[in-house]
């Protein structure tokens, strides 16, 4: 169980398993997404919503809460990135805060990082991971694929190179990578490679 209603973020983790664990969402089950974030820090927002889907559905659970952090801001969006336009919650309004916030700040001054936390919760288990992508933040969102603020992040291009990802990838956004490229470069996909044997251990003892 991915414990969101996010879409985006069960394709990502179905991609990345390459189908070895079943997995669904909280909007599969029914269950509303309305455990409260209330954790200072993106570690505690996900073991709030991994032990909360874990109650509610008995399945073993997996949790993200990622944000992203902008030098010039002081880390913000950070934990606040999910609301960070206000309410309601939309990436359009998230996106259009964050480029007004940095509306008179020069390009070499938005060095920014995507922090990925993710836990796994099953019985008498807990297991916490985390990821980080460098890059910075454009003027103007560019990309049509991935969710949230994908389309104005530019990796940093020795994180690309790094991930094994051809020069050619360097200078895109997130939003114009494809779903096979992202998983490889991606904080979501740094932190679940880590987590990667727990849960295969658990399918496998599940089968």
């Amino acid at each position: 169980m991915l414990a969101t209603h996010n879409r985006g973020k069960l394709a990502e983790l179905q991609a990345l398993l390459g189908g070895q664990v079943d997995a669904v969402c909280l909007a599969d089950l029914g269950v509303p997404d309305d455990t409260v974030e209330s954790g200072a820090t993106l570690q505690d927002n996900a073991r709030i919503k991994a032990h909360a889907a874990r109650r509610r559905t008995g399945l073993t659970a997996l949790a993200d809460d990622s944000g992203l952090e902008v030098d010039v801001l002081d880390g913000a969006p950070g934990v606040h990135s999910a609301r960070y336009g206000g309410e309601p919650r939309s990436d359009a309004r998230n996106l259009a805060a964050l480029l007004h916030a940095l509306r008179d700040v020069p390009a070499e001054r938005r060095s920014a990082r995507f922090r990925c936390c993710l836990c796994l919760v099953a019985e008498d288990l807990e297991v916490l991971a985390t990821g980080t992508l460098e890059g910075t933040v454009i003027q103007a969102p560019r990309g049509a694929a991935g969710f949230g603020y994908d389309p104005v992040f530019v990796p940093r291009p020795e994180e690309v190179l790094a991930a094994g990802l051809p020069p050619d990838r360097i200078g895109r956004t997130l939003a114009e990578l494809s779903m096979a490229d992202k998983n490889l470069l991606s904080h979501r996909g740094r932190a679940l490679r880590r987590l990667q044997p727990v849960l295969l251990a658990l399918a496998q003892a599940s089968s």
